[in-house]
């Protein structure tokens, strides 16, 4: 992301599986300001045409906007796995009378979005031994599924990288994991890290736990996952450790969660740091800043040395995504 003097107005967008939270910008020289913004349930919609129609009404006009969208965007058009749309930048662009107009992964917005973050909205996991000199970040983000990326330094700024890193055949590490593998495969088909480090896979992994701890589900416990957030829930039900199976799935989770950010950095060489970003970090951060998550992330044998120098952070702004589109949109301003 590259430094500019823009001027216009622009619409971005952070769209999930849950929640498309929507921002109206003005640019000015390099600073972006927001007008308004409004988030929504994803389903209320049958299109981002729609969302972004009933967002701006009838008589606010852009000059560019960007979305960043759950999934892999292939000449320009994107159709994510968790949402029900399918998104093309050329029907966009023309529902929208905005020409500039760009669809990015969730994560590449996300990444872009932690270069704006204030020292305030972060949390330090690890406080490590930040390199002299800019160096790949990696990003990763659990919510309603699980989000991968890296920003990497150029002569001309940073540049994020999209993946689908979350798709990838989930390894696991001692026995149980390896039984919550076979759990997955069973139920899925296929066991990728998404199905066991997510809102959802939160939920797995406790399913597979009622399978392997045999004591009985308490009434209020099974009334509270039947009746909404099932893994808001068991989350809750563990940070206060009023169920034990609770308290393991989210230990499991947090293992899981740390093994594949340290997988992420190895493969980037993120010395420049580890950000969590995504809805669930901030919800279970006692969990993550009781030491658990830091060990498992360094317990990488012979690596060790090497990643209990990265920094690690955990997102606190929900926005970040918002804020990274808004920064590409302005971008699209030259």
């Amino acid at each position: 992301m590259a430094a500019g003097d823009y001027r216009g107005v622009v619409l971005a967008g952070d769209i999930g599986g849950t929640k498309t939270h929507l921002g109206l910008y003005r640019a000015a020289g390099s600073e972006l300001a927001m007008i308004r913004d409004q988030a929504w349930a994803t389903h209320d919609f049958q299109s981002l045409e729609a969302a972004a129609a009933a967002f701006l009404g009838e008589t606010e006009s852009i000059d560019a906007a960007c979305f960043g969208v759950p999934g892999p965007v292939l000449d320009g058009r994107s159709q994510p796995v968790n949402v029900p749309w399918t998104m093309d930048e050329r029907a966009i662009a023309s529902a929208l009378k905005a020409p500039r107009t760009r669809l990015i992964n969730d994560l590449e917005a996300t990444a872009y979005g932690m270069l704006h973050l204030a020292e305030t909205e972060t949390a330090v996991l690890q406080r490590g031994a930040p390199p002299a000199h800019r160096a790949a970040i990696a990003v990763i983000a659990a919510g309603t599924g699980l989000g991968e990326a890296a920003l990497v330094p150029t002569p001309s700024g940073w540049q994020s990288l999209a993946s689908e890193g979350g798709h990838c055949d989930f390894a696991p590490r001692g026995r149980e994991q390896a039984e919550l593998l076979e759990f997955i495969a069973h139920e899925f088909g296929h066991a990728s890290y998404e199905r066991v480090c997510s809102g959802p896979g939160l939920v797995n992994i406790y399913g597979f736990l009622k399978r392997s701890m045999p004591e009985a589900e308490q009434q209020w416990l099974g009334s509270e996952i039947a009746g909404g957030d099932a893994a808001a829930a068991i989350s809750e039900a563990a940070l206060t450790g009023r169920d034990p199976r609770c308290v393991r799935a989210l230990e499991i989770f947090i293992d899981i969660y740390a093994a594949e950010a340290a997988n992420l950095a190895l493969k980037t060489l993120a010395i420049g740091g580890v950000y969590l970003g995504g809805g669930i970090a901030p919800k279970i951060l006692p969990a993550l800043t009781s030491g658990r998550f830091v060990r498992a992330f360094n317990d990488k044998g012979r690596l060790a040395a090497m990643l209990e120098r990265i920094p690690i952070r955990v997102s606190l702004n929900q926005a970040a995504a918002l804020i990274g589109a808004a920064h590409c949109a302005m971008e699209l301003l030259q």
